[in-house]
């Protein structure tokens, strides 16, 4: 029989509002305008879901979450927001917290292999057509058929060349093969590689079970990913973040209704990951939202504007925290209206009008109660983090990536045996045999040759002989018969 675990405590004003912690995994959504709180309101949702022993994942596109690892200090401003908000035996604490970084520099290591990838997801990265995307999956069925693992960007690379250079023996069992296509590909791939993909499709890959931990004192370890660096790839960002949440929705078991989640998932900028995005890749983004819940996740999209966020999707995310909206424009308008359409109406105020007047730190929040339906709107200051608003110092950082059980393990990639070294095995003998098959036709070619030539002096002398023996006679018969008509001897 699951426990009961404490409400958490996230904002208040006359009332108290709380996420309950079996309700986490029924996903949420924080959004609001720049500078309105978003990045404060993150930071207490998931300092509150690691004190209970929840680990968390959340990319840091800014690079001042980092300051959670630290205990906060009483600013001026922070000890006003306790002393308002009359909160009682606050503490300032930090939370544990393991780095990660797709290129190395701010954390581990972090990496997936091109096939766990998928065409799928590959494609929406190389920004593929309909097209282009078929032949990238042929290119993967082609691979597994023959064994090939599909590891890192030049096992991808090897295994295209080989594709194209021998399109007319797959087209029977699979269809038509491109040339066009491969090579849109494989400027896909230059490009990627210049966005620093091939340090993210190596080994070791990401073991997703390192990021769902707990510390020696029960507090789930907050997993923050360096994002500033990587946002400047959108694509790479959105399809590294949406291929952890599949994975996690592959491999983890069904757990039903926990009594708290087993992870919770920020996906920050999340307009980034339904851009361009083709309708199959919606699809599957649909589908991984609706059920992840039941494994046990729940994900927290953060962005600017609600309607970023496909309808399908924005009626999933059950606990809200809206910040302000500007309402500059028809169009702003239009969204602030919208916002206030997806709450449950509070009828001590008007929601649309209140979203344009929220002070920094203030928000209107709705959380899930007990039975999963959505509590009326209110209108309430967030509480202040326990932990250190901003970035840590660099050293500071170094020291936390140093101390980690993790250390080490993800910091020297490896190279294993995969299509690419098989592909260039199976070159060099279809090369070699190309070569003996060259010289035997060379050697008989000259055997021929040579035999044409034996053929050719024998045929000539046989000529010239007969052509003296010819000559010979005819002179014999001349003489003969001119002989005895002028009386002349034989």
């Amino acid at each position: 029989m699951s426990s009961i675990i404490e409400p958490l405590l996230i904002a208040k004003s006359d009332r108290e509002a709380f996420l309950l912690p079996s309700m986490a995994n029924r996903h949420g959504l924080i959004a609001g305008a720049t500078g309105t709180g978003k990045t404060v309101s993150l930071q207490v949702i998931a300092e509150q879901l690691s004190r209970i022993g929840v680990p968390v994942f959340m990319a840091d596109v800014k690079g001042d979450l980092s300051g959670i690892s630290q205990p906060g200090t009483e600013k001026p401003k922070i000890l006003e927001r306790i002393k308002q908000m009359k909160l009682e035996g606050f503490t300032f604490s930090g939370s544990p917290v393991v780095f990660w970084d797709v290129f190395g520099e701010q954390g581990h290591p972090v990496r997936a292999t091109v096939s766990e990838m998928g065409p799928l997801l590959l494609g929406r990265l190389l920004s593929l057509n309909e097209t282009q995307a078929g032949v990238l999956t042929m290119v993967f069925r082609i691979a597994d058929d023959n064994g090939m693992l599909l590891l890192d960007l030049k096992d991808l690379r090897a295994m295209l060349r080989y594709v194209g250079d021998n399109a007319s023996q797959f087209k029977t069992e699979y269809g038509n093969v491109s040339a066009a296509s491969i090579g849109a590909i494989q400027r896909g791939l230059l490009t990627l590689e210049e966005q620093g993909g091939e340090k993210f499709f190596a080994e070791p890959a990401l073991d997703l079970e390192d990021m769902i931990q707990v510390d020696q004192n029960g507090r789930g370890v907050v997993n923050i990913l360096a994002a500033d660096r990587l946002l400047q790839s959108p694509q790479l960002y959105a399809t590294f973040l949406l291929w952890m949440l599949s994975e996690l929705f592959e491999r983890l078991p069904e757990v039903g209704d926990p009594d708290k989640p087993k992870l919770v998932f920020f996906f920050d900028e999340a307009h980034l990951l339904f851009t361009d995005a083709p309708k199959p890749l919606l699809t599957k983004i649909e589908q991984v939202v609706r059920l992840v819940r039941s494994k046990g996740v729940g994900v927290f999209f953060i962005s600017q504007n609600p309607r970023d966020i496909p309808d399908i999707v924005l009626g999933q995310l059950g606990n809200r925290v809206q910040h302000a909206l500007r309402a500059f424009t028809p169009r702003d308008q239009e969204v602030v209206k919208a916002a206030a359409e997806t709450f449950r109406a509070n009828p001590k105020f008007d929601v649309e009008q209140v979203i344009t007047q929220l002070a920094v730190g203030e928000a209107l929040v709705s959380f899930l109660d007990a039975k999963g339906t959505p509590g009326v709107v209110e209108r309430a200051m967030v509480c202040p983090p326990r932990g250190q608003i901003g970035p840590i110092t660099p050293e500071q950082r170094a020291e936390l990536i140093k101390s980690s059980v993790l250390y080490g393990h993800y910091e020297k990639s490896i190279d294993r045996e995969s299509a690419y070294e098989k592909l260039s095995v199976r070159v060099e003998k279809e090369t070699a045999a190309r070569e003996e098959q060259a010289k035997a036709r060379e050697v008989a070619r000259q055997s021929a040759k040579k035999g044409r030539q034996r053929e050719g002096m024998i045929t000539s002398m046989a000529k010239s002989v007969l052509r003296s023996a010819g000559t010979q006679i005819g002179r014999e018969v001349v003489r003969g018969v001119l002989g005895s008509i002028l009386g002349g001897r034989r």
